[in-house]
């Protein structure tokens, strides 16, 4: 992991949690009726409607920062792939031990498998008694009603 792919993981992650954080603090559209007839939270740092404007700003500032380093580590992983980046292997690669291609059987030869025996018409067993004949081409006979 390069310094530059470390700094962007670190930022995205901080700024994940500060995006919790700033949403958590906001009030929801009901708490503004308690606003309306005195609650007090006109004498908040921010004023009565002041701290519902910066925190929504804020949020969406971090909301561009969280897009702009996904962004940034996809476009680092994906250019990075050959050098040993995210890309390189996938979970069930790093999971699974390497085979060499000693391992791996020799595929079978059509000349290996033995052939299947021919048959005659004689050797095939007739029809029971009590079956359908089969039909001929282009017949309904043999169609299911529906």
């Amino acid at each position: 992991m390069s310094a530059l792919e470390g700094f962007l993981l670190l930022l995205h992650v901080g700024v994940a949690i500060a995006i919790c954080g700033f949403v958590l603090l906001q009030h929801g559209k009901g708490a503004d009726m308690g606003a309306a007839f005195g609650s007090g939270s006109s004498g908040s740092l921010f004023g009565a409607s002041g701290s519902a404007n910066f925190l929504s700003h804020t949020t969406a500032v971090l909301a561009a920062v969280f897009f702009a380093t996904s962004i940034g580590l996809t476009w680092y992983a994906t250019s990075n792939s050959s050098r040993g980046g995210l890309m390189e292997r996938s979970v069930l690669d790093k999971a699974l031990p390497a085979t060499k291609a000693s391992d791996v059987p020799a595929a079978t030869k059509a000349s290996d498998v033995p052939a299947a025996p021919a048959t005659k018409a004689s050797d095939v067993p007739a029809a029971p008694a009590g079956s359908a004949a089969p039909q001929p081409a282009g017949s309904k006979a043999g169609e299911v009603p529906k």
